[in-house]
């Protein structure tokens, strides 16, 4: 009979000062801690990658922001504006009133300083001098018909009532006194041009000036259209200007109610009051070559947006239509390509940005909208601050709005970062200027400054999408049968081998793969395209000959080696093989290709080969996935119970029965999770698109075409994005979207996972 023996410390519990039971104290505290520190570190990742969306939300969250528009400046004119236009650093504000008169209004105190009339002297046909002379000019002053106040390379223009039309500039000049910027107005020389000799108004009239050359055009009472343009010239060695002077009749087809001229002075917009819009190319003159008579409502306002080409026509009914010349074989046509609005009323006025496609219209009735063209989007409505404004315009930066009228300037602050960008922009199709129909595109930057960005994410998407499927292709089928030819036939020995030479592929860098696929694999695969197409058709029938050639052998023979050890001999055989097909590549280009498999693939099916293509990709991007699916799938196979494999062995299955039938569907759970890792590797990738690719943004499911992925473009484009840009934006916009299409493939993956697991966790 056992006896118990005193406690160590001779009295009751002293036990308990060492552990409880027989688990020493320290070694309790350390599970505590490590517990603690292991709980503390799941924690500390999940709330890492909770901060990283927090930080991608709020990066990409203004994209999604409206314009906010707040009251500014406000200065008393001496009369009321018939044009009004504000300088672009926000300290001036000009006006023309009816009578003329340009005034030009500093902000910061509302001081007028400076104050002119525009109108001449001596009013059309009144010549001599003395009393007669006086008389004509008391009978007769010159009054102003219309004003276009000065806009991006737009200049001052006044239409008289006499025929008359002065152009002038009106130049903000700034300077640096006491490191303070102070900007003087100026009005620069004034240009008379005579278009109507016989002394009567115009109907309608435009004007453009840009690198020494002004155009300006107006339509007499008569109904003629006439042009005149003045080139000025200046020896740079004499300093001599020389002006020639050129005059031309564009017909009288229609009768206008607007005009406007394109910054290149080779076109001419009119529009009617029959909801007519005409075109004129001025190199050639006469007639228009084209007339659009579909609009159906009369021409009230009409703009030209930033960079000339996309025409902004308001109407009598409210709406607001775009449009601009596309080029069709060999002609352009004139085409409506979208319709804005429409305002409660009339549009009367149109202000565009100098800075992008967004535009100012108001209403008869003063209600206002701020549009962005391209993406049809409404940046802002509300009611104009200036009941009935007689003129309106935006800085030329767009960050200001100008409303004159009632003997007064009103101005609202603009706050519309990103004014291009939309859902649609993102997610959709637009229609962009000069393109045929509406299109998903990406192309951040142009060669210009009037260039347009287009920032659509569907080809980054689906280049994302088609490298993936193309490297999943080539990887899924040999990392699967890899691993379980090596868990289920190789022989131990002979495994413990080809699993760590596999995995450390894994431990190549991308960047090394992108530059061997980029450089090397790229022109190869070029060159011997033909021979890959007949290696991979002949691939089946060679291993299947090889198998039954060592199935042929010898029993005596196979038994010297290992089980598995056959996976030697189907090398070998393969590698023969193929050096074979390659070395008879040009034999089968001849034979199947006619001689030129790129010019057959073009003449009849219709495909470019580019050199770097999601072939190359595939194969790239194939090899830097086939070592983590293969990894976690051996483990899968080689996780399942002997017992199950056993039991299937003595009922009388075969080795490939029980493989297939047994141990595939066991492992299938974590199988499923080895390609969900891959696939996320796959999306993920950076350095071998980028290397291996060209790069091109299109929506081509070819393998013989390029793409850009989703992580390809991030890398390309943050090094030149503006900070705090639309482009920079978007970049976390992107980034974004990899991470939610991360997170939910996981969330997928681990769902079906644990699905399959009850599923197959009876057998």
């Amino acid at each position: 009979m056992a006896t118990l023996e005193p406690p160590i410390s001779g009295r009751p519990g002293a036990e308990t000062s060492r552990g409880i039971g027989s688990i020493p104290r320290r070694r309790l505290v350390l599970d505590r801690w490590n517990r603690g520190l292991i709980a503390a570190g799941g924690q500390g990742v999940i709330a890492l990658i909770l901060a990283m969306f927090v930080f991608l939300v709020i990066e990409a969250f203004p994209l999604v922001r409206g314009a906010e528009v707040k009251p500014a400046d406000d200065a008393s004119l001496s009369a009321a504006p018939s044009a009004v236009w504000v300088d672009p650093y926000r300290t001036h504000v000009a006006s023309v009133s009816s009578d003329g008169t340009l005034q030009v209004v500093r902000l910061a105190d509302g001081a007028t300083v400076l104050e002119r009339s525009l109108l001449p002297e001596v009013p059309l046909g009144v010549e001599g001098t003395g009393a007669n002379r006086s008389a004509a000019l008391e009978a007769a002053p010159a009054t102003v018909e219309r004003v276009s106040p000065a806009r991006p390379e737009t200049p001052l223009l006044v239409s008289t009532s006499d025929g008359r039309l002065l152009v002038a500039e009106l130049v903000f000049a700034p300077s640096f006194v006491d490191n303070r910027r102070v900007v003087t107005p100026a009005l620069g020389e004034i240009r008379i041009f005579v278009l109507d000799p016989g002394g009567r108004p115009l109907l309608a009239a435009a004007a453009r000036s840009s690198d020494g050359t002004t155009t300006v055009v107006g339509q007499r009472a008569s109904g003629e259209l006439v042009m005149q343009r003045i080139a000025v010239e200046e020896n740079l060695f004499t300093g001599e200007r020389t002006e020639t002077l050129e005059r031309s009749s564009l017909g009288s087809a229609i009768v206008a109610t607007q005009l406007v001229i394109d910054p290149s002075q080779r076109s001419l917009y009119a529009g009617t009051a029959a909801g007519e819009v005409a075109w004129w190319d001025l190199g050639e003159g006469g007639e228009p070559a084209e007339i659009l008579s579909d609009l159906g409502s009369p021409v009230t306002a009409m703009a030209l947006l930033k960079g000339g080409r996309t025409l902004v026509v308001g109407r009598q009914d409210g709406s607001i239509a775009n449009l601009f010349r596309i080029r069709r074989a060999l002609s352009e046509n004139l085409t409506r390509v979208r319709t804005l609005g429409p305002l409660a009323s009339a549009v009367t006025h149109l202000a565009p940005s100098g800075r992008d496609r967004s535009f100012l219209a108001v209403g008869e009735g003063g209600e206002a909208a701020l549009f962005f063209a391209t993406s049809e989007r409404l940046l802002w409505s509300g009611r104009s601050p200036v009941a009935s404004p007689s003129a309106v315009s935006l800085s030329p930066k767009g960050d200001v709005a100008v409303f004159g009228g009632e003997g007064r300037i009103t101005s609202l602050v603009v706050d519309a970062p990103h004014p291009e960008v939309s859902w649609r922009t993102y997610f959709g199709r637009l229609w962009y200027e000069g393109a045929e129909k509406a299109e998903a595109i990406w192309q951040s930057t142009g060669g210009s400054d009037d260039f347009e960005s287009k920032l659509g994410l569907l080809p980054l998407i689906f280049g994302t999408l088609k490298g993936t499927l193309y490297s999943l292709f080539l990887a899924v089928p040999i990392a699967i049968l890899g691993a379980m030819y090596t868990s289920q036939f190789v022989h131990p020995r002979l495994q413990r081998v080809l699993k760590p030479t596999v995995e450390m592929m894994a431990s190549l860098p991308s960047v090394v793969l992108g530059l061997v696929a980029g450089l090397w694999l790229a022109p190869k695969l070029e060159s011997h395209f033909p021979a890959l197409v007949v290696a991979l058709v002949l691939t089946p029938p060679l291993l299947i000959v090889s198998g039954a050639l060592w199935a042929a052998a010898p029993a005596a023979f196979r038994a010297r080696f290992t089980t598995g050890s056959e996976v030697i001999w189907f090398a070998v055989a393969l590698l023969v093989g193929w050096a074979g097909i390659f070395e008879a590549g040009p034999w089968f280009e001849k034979l199947l290709f006619a001689g030129d498999y790129q010019a057959w693939f073009y003449e009849t099916l219709g495909l470019r080969y580019d050199q770097r293509n999601a072939a190359v990709v595939g194969i790239a991007m194939g090899f830097a996935v086939i070592p983590i699916i293969f990894s976690i799938a051996e483990d899968a196979f080689s996780s399942v119970p002997q017992n199950l494999a056993a039991g299937s062995l003595a009922l009388g299955a075969n080795r490939w029965e029980t493989v297939t039938q047994v141990v595939l569907p066991t492992a299938s759970p974590a199988i499923f999770s080895a390609v969900m890792v891959g696939l996320g590797r796959a999306v993920g990738e950076t350095m071998i698109v980028l290397m291996a690719t060209g790069n091109t943004p299109i929506m081509d499911w070819s393998p013989f075409n390029g793409f850009r992925t989703l992580s390809a473009n991030i890398a390309v484009e943050i090094p030149e994005a503006p900070h705090g840009g639309t482009l920079y934006r978007t970049l976390f916009l992107t980034a974004l979207l990899l991470f939610a299409f991360t997170f939910v493939i996981n969330t997928v993956a681990e769902l079906v996972r644990v699905r399959l697991r009850k599923k197959f966790g009876q057998l």
